[in-house]
């Protein structure tokens, strides 16, 4: 077999399962709304959970950090691309979430891969929630550690993987907010659970972060726990991109020493870190932000429950239907469109065969037009 046949194998195969996955260009508008080939759309497919890509309070940080700084860092942190505006940015999410030190990464996928492979080692062990992140897993997969998956938000099945013995150390992950199905990780449980000092406990709160709760902290302060490392992202309610991991001193001076992805990679640009720092004090201060995005949920899932499809049970802004075939997935998504909806098909292997959905996305931008039209188009779509 050739290169070239190997390719044109897979892809059709891909699209014999209506699963090939295709680009598009799309320009955000402010409003929750989108434009593709000069339509405007209804954007119901997006992370931008309290509206604040489009703020005029970032935009006018990030122009200013670039005056200031220039539009790039130029080097990775370790060398001389760490700037004051990091650790501004750094100080302000380790104070706001309670721990000792902040590290700025690239993006969580990253911050995700250099925690794993900088910890882990043999004949240590990972236990992740089955329906852990793309990035843990996969860096899971890659180290010497054992990968061990329990039934997802499961504490007992945690419990029962923490009962067999092991000769190395163990790292516990759960994510706060599961991102294909919205819902919540009871972590209180399983924090309870990851006691020791063989055992870090991992969260990663990428999309409960800014949206849960006091002043947004996340999934963690609504359950009165602390893990070892937090996972925050910034492509998600804060607007923007990167993520920071949050940790005790010695971890973080450890991390240093042995992160790959922040020894090795060009640091995020300082601009981008005063935008970030801009976008921390508008969530701290957004609680009308959430209660407005509370109400697009309310309003959202009262009417979807007339609808002839499985609604996830999920009260965070993913609200997941779940249509079932790839293809009958991909038509509904294109009636919405025809609506003027934006939304967009997920199918295996993002989730389990058989499971295709629409991931729909609300947003504090949205307004009750915005929301009342998302169910018209998809009373229509069902019928």
């Amino acid at each position: 077999m050739t290169w070239q046949a190997r390719i044109d194998t897979a892809l059709r195969a891909r699209e014999a399962s209506h699963s090939l996955r295709r680009r598009v260009v799309c320009t955000p508008e402010p409003g929750g709304a989108l434009v593709h080939q000069g339509v405007r759309y209804r954007n119901f497919s997006g992370n931008d959970y309290l509206g604040l890509s489009q703020h005029p309070t970032l935009i006018a940080a990030w122009r200013q950090g670039a005056e200031t700084f220039g539009v790039g860092s130029g080097a990775s942190g370790h060398v001389s691309g760490y700037s004051g505006a990091h650790q501004s940015l750094e100080n302000a999410l380790a104070q706001w979430l309670g721990f000792d030190r902040a590290l700025l990464f690239i993006s969580g996928f990253a911050a995700n891969q250099a925690a794993v492979a900088a910890l882990m080692q043999q004949p240590d062990r990972i236990l992740a929630d089955r329906l852990s992140h793309a990035s843990l897993l996969e860096a899971a997969s890659y180290s010497p550690a054992t990968l061990r998956r329990f039934a997802h938000n499961a504490p007992g099945a945690l419990a029962a993987l923490l009962g067999k013995p092991c000769d190395g150390l163990t790292l516990v992950f759960t994510e706060g907010v599961f991102s294909m199905d919205g819902d919540c990780a009871p972590l209180a449980d399983i924090a309870g659970l990851a006691q020791g000092e063989q055992t870090l406990l991992m969260v990663d709160d990428a999309h409960g972060i800014g949206v849960l709760g006091r002043e947004g902290r996340g999934s963690c302060d609504v359950a009165g726990v602390r893990p070892d490392l937090l996972l925050v992202t910034f492509g998600k309610a804060f607007g923007l991109s990167g993520a920071a991991l949050l940790c005790s001193e010695s971890m973080a001076d450890y991390l240093l020493q042995t992160a790959r992805h922040l020894i090795y990679s060009t640091a995020m640009p300082a601009a981008q870190a005063c935008a970030l720092d801009a976008a921390l004090t508008v969530i701290r201060e957004g609680d009308d932000l959430r209660a407005r995005l509370a109400r697009n949920i309310t309003r959202f899932r009262a009417g979807a429950s007339q609808l002839p499809l499985t609604l996830a049970d999920s009260q965070t802004a993913i609200q997941p239907l779940i249509v079932g075939e790839n293809g009958a997935a991909l038509t509904l998504a294109e009636k919405l469109r025809e609506r003027g909806c934006w939304a967009t098909a997920i199918r295996p292997p993002t989730v389990p065969a058989g499971t295709a959905r629409l991931r729909l996305t609300l947003s504090a931008a949205h307004q009750d037009d915005d929301i009342d039209a998302l169910l018209e188009a998809l009373y229509d779509g069902c019928r």
